[in-house]
């Protein structure tokens, strides 16, 4: 048992989760009377170096991504390249090894050649739909299987917010209104003015509808959805119009019709893996034979562009299992592709059937993404996000690739938090970015779809008095 104690700090979460990396909960404590002592003055990297040199000395592991903990490499990478060579002090400061480090900075160079920034007064939009048709073992999202009287009751909510909110923006600032001396301020709060207006010119770049399952709905359901939306907002200069579609079992033609004839440009697909074994041991309903029917819909259906998301590490999945996976999805055409290493949360199924499951067999998920990267990268992907999960298997990351410069905006600018997002539904978090500050502040809903529904009017008003604000019009 190795014992820790961190001294001139409350705040211990942020090193106790690089000790998570190197070592298993049963296997350290944190308190007084401890072997290593830290003490904090200020600079917690600096403790973190000392931790990881330490760690690393009793274990003889060197994780590939160093002292990070963070969720956000390439965000990281962006800011360091503002005043310094980010390769470089990711790799001395950071202790990222050359690999991690090559990949951050490749991932960084591309968006900002392919996306660039989002222009001022830029909104994403997201509009969360928290049903699937079976809860999967590792699953800790907002997910629910429930009757279809429920789903009516949590559209008619929804439908309610997104109209609100619509109409918030399309008042703009009440006529006569001054403005207080504090409401310039690019840093303006809610506490600054007794009321909040959102602004009258504003441009959503990407809208997103996610889950759960969004294609869990009715063909008329979605219809309905779409056109609420379009509505209530001016979609005229989006730039990516996103429904995942998740579950290849939920998707038919009528329904990918619908979409289509709203304008969505893109769909994700997300079987996970095309191995029939795993996929009944995880508990999804659908079959190999769906995900094969599902794209072909798709394609036939004309969709511009398909996302898929495939999962390193699934129980039981050996190498060669994930590389067919991957080999099976790129030969039915997805143009985005997102590898994601399985994350065992604390609300998953796998988490209580298995405590140390992320811990088994960490050189075997560095061996699958090593060698998925090395075929995308041959049929032409290009890597062009990532991010990182806490309790991953193997410590590694999730990296979404694409092919003809497919790239999602909407997971760029969600990574990089340098937008504003507008989010609805059970769960949604809208974030008010201020950019002189570089700061979010962070607007959430409820993530019980049952209480979102019942506290509907306080989820309206929590966007009222927080709303987004175009600094523009504060004049």
């Amino acid at each position: 048992m190795y014992r820790f104690q961190f001294k001139g700090t409350d705040n211990i979460n942020q090193f106790e989760e690089l000790i998570k990396v190197f070592l298993q909960p049963s296997e350290y404590v944190i308190g007084e009377h401890a072997d290593y002592i830290y003490e904090y003055k200020g600079d917690k990297d600096e403790v973190k170096r000392r931790l990881y040199a330490d760690l690393a000395a009793l274990t003889g592991k060197h994780p590939k991504w160093g002292i990070l903990t963070g969720i956000r490499p390439v965000k990281l990478a962006s800011e360091l390249a503002l005043t310094a060579d980010p390769y470089k002090v990711l790799t001395d400061d950071y202790y990222l090894h050359e690999s991690k480090a090559a990949l951050t900075t490749e991932i960084l160079d591309y968006q900002q050649e392919q996306i660039g920034k989002p222009q001022t007064g830029s909104l994403s939009v997201y509009i969360g739909i928290p049903f699937c048709p079976t809860r999967c073992l590792y699953c800790s999202f907002t997910s629910n299987q429930v009757s279809d009287s429920e789903i009516d009751r949590y559209l008619e909510a929804l439908h309610q917010e997104i109209d609100a909110c619509g109409e918030m923006i399309r008042k703009g600032r009440p006529a006569g209104w001054q403005v207080s001396h504090q409401c310039r301020a690019v840093g303006f709060r809610p506490k600054d003015c007794d009321v909040i207006f959102w602004p009258e010119h504003y441009q959503i770049e990407s809208l997103y509808f996610g889950g759960g399952t969004p294609t869990t709905l009715t063909a008329g359901q979605l219809d309905e959805m779409l056109t609420k939306t379009e509505k209530a907002f001016d979609l005229s200069k989006i730039r990516e119009y996103t429904v995942e579609a998740g579950r290849p079992d939920t998707i038919t033609e009528d329904k990918i019709r619908v979409l289509l004839d709203h304008g969505v440009d893109r769909i994700s697909i997300n079987p996970q893996t095309t191995k029939q074994k795993t996929l009944e041991l995880i508990g999804r309903k659908h079959t190999v034979d769906d995900v094969y029917k599902a794209f072909e819909i798709a394609v036939k259906c004309g969709v511009k562009v398909i996302n898929t998301d495939l999962i390193a590490g699934l129980p039981e999945e050996t190498h060669d299992d994930f590389m067919k996976s991957v080999s099976d999805i790129i030969g039915l055409g997805a143009d985005n592709i997102t590898l994601h290493t399985l994350a065992v949360k604390r609300a998953s199924k796998l988490k209580e059937l298995d405590e140390n499951f992320n811990y088994r067999d960490e050189l075997l998920r560095e061996e699958m993404l090593r060698d998925a990267h090395e075929m995308l990268r041959e049929h032409g992907f290009r890597p062009y996000y990532l991010y990182r999960q806490k309790h991953t298997s193997g410590n590694t990351e999730n990296t979404g690739f694409c092919k003809d410069d497919k790239a999602s905006i909407y997971n760029i600018r969600i990574m990089e938090e340098k937008q504003s997002i507008l989010a609805f539904g059970a769960g949604g978090i809208s974030k008010v970015y201020y950019p002189e500050e570089n700061r979010l502040e962070r607007i959430a809903n409820v993530s019980n779809y049952q209480i979102y529904i019942e506290r509907i009017d306080e989820m309206i008003e929590r966007k009222r008095t927080g709303g987004i604000v175009n600094v523009n019009e504060c004049t």
